[in-house]
């Protein structure tokens, strides 16, 4: 499984938001994305995802073009700002729904998957009455329940406590294991270098650096 973008650029109302990128993401790692608000971390993993149409350049998922092979890559979880839960209904019962697109995953799975973010299934609560911590911790389950080959987080700690990170970062290491491509837009540096592989920094739409994490004991003791 990979991601590979060639010469990728965008513009919106004349102003270039991703300007010339060339990448390739391969399974089995887990990719940063660094920079400030407005530097194009969210529109590239909208290209990502096939919810932007490139101005110039392309987006192939294993070889297949966005936009034009395939409409969105075939197997994607995505938290990408404000997921659209059903403020009525209970987090188990929004995610059934969903999960009912595909039909892939059972209510087990997806009760697993609530646990496995720190929320308890059999919580009667609506979404409504869901802190910010909660419906964060419920954008990630939405993502990652069906065992996703790409999985494309953007700020997925915020508003999360500690236990709740580090729940994020066991889901990311299962993740990461059964060999999906893994993108995380973070402005937490610390946090992003223990998640992320390798980190690109992003500027005005282009990539600016890009550092290799060595975890060469953390690698080892595993």
């Amino acid at each position: 499984m990979y991601i590979e973008m060639k010469s990728l650029s965008k513009t919106i109302k004349g102003a270039k938001v991703l300007d010339g990128i060339s990448l390739k993401l391969e399974g089995g790692r887990v990719y940063g994305l660094k920079g400030k608000n407005g530097s194009g971390k969210t529109m590239l993993m909208r290209a990502m995802c096939g919810l932007i149409k490139p101005s110039s350049g392309s987006v192939l998922i294993d070889g297949r073009e966005l936009g034009k092979e395939i409409s969105f890559p075939p197997s994607i979880g995505v938290l990408i700002e404000n997921p659209a839960f059903l403020t009525k209904y209970t987090g188990f019962k929004n995610l059934k729904i969903l999960a009912g697109i595909q039909n892939k995953i059972d209510d087990e799975k997806i009760r697993q998957t609530l646990q496995a973010v720190g929320l308890d299934p059999d919580d009667k609560r609506t979404y409504r009455k869901y802190s910010l911590g909660m419906k964060q911790r419920l954008g990630i389950a939405c993502a990652v329940m069906e065992n996703p080959d790409i999985v494309l987080l953007d700020e997925p700690i915020n508003a999360l406590d500690e236990n709740g990170v580090l729940l994020v970062r066991g889901l990311l290491k299962e993740a990461k294991q059964r060999g999906a491509v893994i993108v995380v837009a973070c402005h937490d540096t610390e946090e992003l270098e223990l998640l992320a592989d390798e980190i690109f920094v992003m500027y005005e739409g282009k990539i600016t650096d890009h550092n290799v994490i060595q975890k060469e004991v953390e690698e080892h003791e595993a």
